[in-house]
């Protein structure tokens, strides 16, 4: 489908190239439209430490989004363990903070097309020597790792890296995933799943002290969520589409995962 929209965006260039894509997107006409995000998942969105303002790949793309089909954003902030059922319940119209397509969250909510692809990586301290990937990690039976219950981090590493039992002792839950870095940073844990995104970001601004090692350990889509029959999916689906076709994606792919680093 992604490839035929973008096929049909070239022809369309090519044929009027005065034509916007906006011509062709819903018009909501000025509605509001409130989106809900934790605020905790650099660099998709995040509090820039220097400006206290909350940015991001993720408030970049919204913003694109609601010009595109003319609606005005309400932000509102949520820890990540309730907001999935908040949008389920109505609370808010649209949840965004990295959140991995999977279908026992379809049974709650509706999700976008994907957004983004993510894989997750292995995030330690730099002089780490003590496992060098999954299988190493999982034989260092004192390695302990950080994560949020409910997320993708959390299951890959129960069911990809140690035994399948949500239970397992080595597996230390927090709140947030920037507790879980400060806590690999302490020394508390040793290791923290991410994805390649966020990953690079922490490494990138840890001056030299954290490292990614392995290789991915599979990978998920990334999808904004929707209340169950929303009348904004379908709309937020097109601008998704034309935002990748015409290279806006692209573009905040640059600016986000290379060009900015974190705590500048």
């Amino acid at each position: 489908m992604l490839r035929r929209a973008f096929l049909t965006a070239i022809a369309a260039a090519i044929l009027s190239p005065a034509i916007s894509f906006a011509a062709d997107l819903p018009d909501l006409k000025g509605r509001t439209v409130v989106v809900v995000t934790e605020n905790a998942y650099p660099p998709l969105q995040f509090v820039d430490p220097g400006s206290g303002k909350a940015i991001g790949w993720e408030y970049d793309a919204m913003a694109e989004i609601a010009k595109r089909l003319n609606f005005k954003v309400e932000y509102q902030n949520t820890s990540w363990d309730a907001m999935i059922q908040a949008v389920a319940d109505g609370q808010y119209d649209i949840g965004m903070t990295g959140i991995s397509i999977k279908e026992e969250r379809k049974q709650k909510v509706d999700f976008s097309d994907p957004y983004m692809r993510s894989e997750m990586f292995m995030l330690v301290r730099a002089d780490e020597t003590r496992f060098t990937d999954a299988k190493s990690f999982a034989a260092f039976d004192k390695g302990l790792v950080g994560a949020q219950a409910g997320t993708t981090p959390f299951y890959t590493v129960v069911y990809d890296v140690l035994d399948g039992n949500e239970q397992n002792p080595r597996v230390k839950l927090m709140e947030t995933f920037g507790a879980t870095v400060q806590a690999l940073k302490t020394g508390d844990v040793d290791l923290v799943l991410t994805d390649g995104v966020a990953g690079k970001g922490y490494v990138d601004a840890s001056g030299g002290t954290l490292k990614l090692i392995g290789g991915p350990l599979g990978g998920d889509d990334f999808g904004f969520i929707f209340k169950k029959g929303s009348d904004l999916v379908a709309p937020v689906n097109a601008a998704i589409a034309a935002l990748k076709a015409d290279g806006t994606f692209a573009k905040l792919d640059k600016t986000w995962f290379l060009d900015y680093k974190l705590g500048q």
